[in-house]
């Protein structure tokens, strides 16, 4: 059994907002306070990052059309005495997923840590 650290992208929407930062900063929160009403506060919510396809300089992931905002965050997450990093990807996914309902989640990075034992 390995300890893993599990990274998904989120895609959150939010409506009615004109400026990038606000619709940053309500996504940042809303998905905060949903995990932490379910008990998930050890779960590390942040804005992704997209390359720039011009320059390929990384940039906040956030993108407004109509007063309504996407913008991609990353969701880190431990996870503990899973058999594999497959095993570690359904059970963040299960814990994350249970609590932000309706919200597309994937998993883009699994890293196994060192565990006591290992070392």
């Amino acid at each position: 059994m390995s300890n893993y650290l599990v990274v998904m992208e989120a895609a959150w929407l939010v409506r009615d907002v004109t400026d990038i930062n606000d619709a940053i900063g309500v996504a940042v929160s809303e998905a905060g306070k949903r995990l932490n009403e379910q008990g998930k506060d050890y779960v590390e919510v942040n804005v992704g990052l997209t390359d720039c396809p011009a320059c390929g300089e990384p940039f906040e992931s956030s993108y407004i059309a109509a007063d309504t905002a996407l913008v991609g965050l990353m969701l880190e997450m431990e996870v503990f005495n899973a058999d594999s990093d497959e095993h570690a990807n359904r059970i963040a996914k299960s814990e994350v997923g249970g609590a932000l309902r309706d919200v597309p989640l994937k998993v883009v990075e699994t890293i196994e840590r060192e565990t006591d034992e290992d070392e």
